[in-house]
């Protein structure tokens, strides 16, 4: 396990010996930590041996790209920035544990000021699930399964190939440029835009205080290509719903979409 800690500057810390008050007006008026002032960022490869991948974050922005066709583990890169007052100093922690690499952070105190960032590269070939909470999460441009779960935290992919399984409570989700055959969606408190690229066999979303906006191609290998429909089944409550898509009930490509409190939209990407 590798630590991080940064101390408080001078300033806090006399400021923390001589009284708290002082110390808690002096960082309330400050501006607020951000990882990317950050510019000696520090790198770590860690080996996997297997085809899956658990990546569990907390506290954290994460980035998540496959790595380059050389990589020989799971690289992660990271920045941090933060300073506490009348607490413990704040840290940064990275584990690998068999195939389940660990990202935390501890920032507690009277006034607790802390940003981190972490981008990991994945080798390709292998699985990746997120267990995320309390951060945002990106990745792109992977052809291998992908399941991202985020707890207060938006989550955006682009340029994904493979099954996808995206869920979020407390967040927003966002879904580019995807070719995946196979889509999944379940957002609590927080909108759903799925942009597809090639056409799917199956897409479901769930959303539930959030509308639910999905497009997909109506023709295969795009403009003067071959028309396609989709078996569209909607089950909404306190929404609108609107399908501009052609349908058809025995078609090989199914949507569905289930919401409450949001509207849902289902129309033509080309």
């Amino acid at each position: 396990m590798t630590v991080r800690t940064r101390r408080r500057p001078r300033t806090a810390r006399a400021l923390a010996a001589a009284g708290g008050t002082a110390a808690v007006v002096l960082l309330a008026g400050a501006c607020g930590a951000d990882a990317t002032d950050d510019t000696e960022p520090e790198h770590r490869t860690f080996a996997l041996a297997g085809k899956t991948l658990t990546v569990e974050s907390s506290d954290s922005t994460l980035e998540l790209v496959p790595a380059g066709s050389d990589a020989e583990g799971v690289r992660v890169t990271r920045w941090f920035d933060g300073e506490t007052v009348l607490g413990g100093d704040p840290k940064v922690t990275w584990t690998m544990e068999g195939d389940r690499l660990k990202l935390d952070m501890e920032c507690s105190g009277v006034i607790a000021n802390c940003s981190a960032r972490h981008r990991v590269e994945v080798p390709r070939g292998v699985a990746v699930t997120v267990e995320n909470k309390d951060g945002r999460v990106t990745a792109s441009g992977f052809q291998d399964p992908l399941k991202v779960r985020s707890k207060d935290g938006p989550v955006t992919v682009e340029n994904i190939g493979a099954p996808l399984d995206l869920r979020s409570s407390d967040g927003s989700v966002t879904a580019r440029r995807i070719t995946s055959r196979q889509v999944a969606v379940d957002s609590k408190d927080g909108s759903v835009r799925l942009e597809l690229a090639a056409v799917p066999d199956r897409v479901e979303a769930r959303s539930k205080d959030g509308s639910v906006d999905i497009a997909v191609p109506d023709r295969k290998g795009g403009k003067g290509g071959k028309e396609v429909a989709y078996d569209v089944r909607t089950d909404v409550s306190d929404g609108s719903v609107d399908v501009a898509v052609p349908r058809d009930r025995n078609s090989a490509h199914h949507v569905s979409v289930r919401s409450a409190d949001g509207k849902v939209t289902v129309r033509s990407a080309n």
